[in-house]
């Protein structure tokens, strides 16, 4: 397995008040007042999503659900960012971009 696999790439970005953060390997998607509650709304997500992946009622479409990818649009939108800060040095706090270990230890808040 590859390191790369293990890292989750995401962003958020600042739209109309609202801040919206992209998971882009699993086409998850948070909205908040704030980068801050948006991120911890998408780390929740994703918890959440691999533990249905893998343990929860969706582990016999596991397969498909990791390998899910966001849209082409979003990936676009993502390399843009990504190619703003390393070259242009962009900083204009309307983005951020974040990684996200993947959670390798099945987690759920307590269901039952």
């Amino acid at each position: 397995m590859k390191i790369n696999t293990l890292i989750l790439r995401c962003y958020a970005r600042h739209n109309e008040g609202q801040w919206i953060a992209f998971c882009l390997d699993f086409d998850l998607a948070a909205q908040a007042d704030t980068f801050e509650q948006a991120k911890t709304k998408l780390e929740s997500m994703i918890k959440e999503y691999v533990f249905d992946a893998l343990v929860g009622e969706d582990k016999e479409y596991a397969e498909q659900l990791l390998t899910r990818k966001a849209p082409l649009l979003e990936w676009l939108k993502y390399y843009s960012y990504v190619f703003r800060s390393r070259f242009i040095h962009a900083k204009t706090g309307l983005y951020h971009l974040f990684k996200e270990p993947l959670p390798l230890t099945p987690y759920s808040q307590v269901r039952i």
